[in-house]
């Protein structure tokens, strides 16, 4: 029984072993990639305040009311290259 739970102690520490080293792989793999965590919880956190805050979109919509149509033009041209973009990201990011 000795030898058994030898063996289990053993077999134990290599796991632990082994799951510090993934978190540290872990780790070095996402950091790139932290930049744009951070970005992407800001714009969900801002879309998140809009959604709660409905009085934002009126004014919003009366702020585009008041540019000239030449700047509202240029402004929705941009927002609906943001949005197809968007969009294509979702799909690629749903193919992986």
């Amino acid at each position: 029984m000795n030898k058994k739970l030898a063996r289990l102690a053993e077999r134990r520490q290599q796991l632990i072993l082994q799951a510090a080293e993934q978190r540290i792989a872990l780790t070095q793999n996402i950091a790139p990639l932290r930049k744009s965590i951070a970005l992407a919880d800001t714009g969900i956190a801002a879309v998140n305040y809009v959604k709660q805050h409905p009085i934002l979109m009126v004014g919003g919509a009366a702020l585009i009311a008041l540019l000239r149509p030449t700047r509202l033009g240029k402004w929705l041209r941009r927002g609906f290259v943001v949005l197809e973009i968007a969009r294509n990201l979702r799909g690629w990011l749903m193919k992986q």
